[in-house]
């Protein structure tokens, strides 16, 4: 008997060293949803726009909330994320912006059977928190295409940044001043575009 007992003794204590040293840490998804202040009606007439998928600039691709530090590297959050990744989010986001501009009669997608008169293509260059100067911020590049006539001829090019004051360091905080500052962004972005677009 004493013998069984003294080698199932290495068995439990090797079975202790595989526990996890620190306590399991949840997940969290956040939803990056910037609703438009109001809705315009299009004038009889207004012209069709092409909005491209959003590209994310370096650094910006992860769903991880981002923090830029103040050696400005960016870290990323592994525990408070985005739902989708956040140029597939700005992407459906600023179309529903664009939409409710009042800019055009509608604001399609690729593979739209509607000819568009005009192109936009944008990249997010930032979304993050900078907690030592107490805001988020987000960034926009973006191109705006004429295609009358069969042509391509850039219209404009531009870059906008947004910014939003960051209270605390909370994820819950950080989450939703990025996406006010993402909401400055595009109210800037439609904003830029002239005023009178050809149909």
């Amino acid at each position: 008997m004493r013998r069984r007992e003294w080698f199932g003794l290495p068995l439990v204590l090797g079975a202790c060293s595989v526990l996890p040293e620190r306590p399991y840490q949840q997940t969290r998804n956040w939803p990056l949803i910037v609703p438009p202040p109001v809705a315009h009606p299009a004038p009889a007439g207004s012209p069709v726009l092409l909005l491209r998928p959003v590209r994310a600039a370096a650094g910006v691709e992860p769903r991880g909330l981002l923090t830029l530090r103040a050696d400005g590297s960016l870290q990323a959050d592994p525990f408070e994320q985005w739902i989708a990744p956040p140029a597939d989010a700005v992407t459906d986001q600023l179309q529903r912006w664009l939409t409710a501009s009042g800019r055009f009669s509608a604001v399609v997608a690729p593979g739209s059977r509607l000819t568009a008169n005009y192109v936009l293509e944008a990249e997010l260059t930032a979304l993050w928190a900078v907690p030592g100067s107490g805001e988020a911020r987000a960034g926009l590049s973006f191109v705006l295409i004429d295609q009358h006539s069969g042509a391509t001829n850039a219209l404009l090019q531009a870059n906008v940044s947004g910014v939003a004051p960051l209270a605390n360091d909370a994820a819950e905080t950080r989450a939703a001043s990025e996406r006010a500052a993402l909401a400055d962004a595009f109210s800037r972005l439609v904003a830029a575009l002239p005023a009178k677009l050809q149909t």
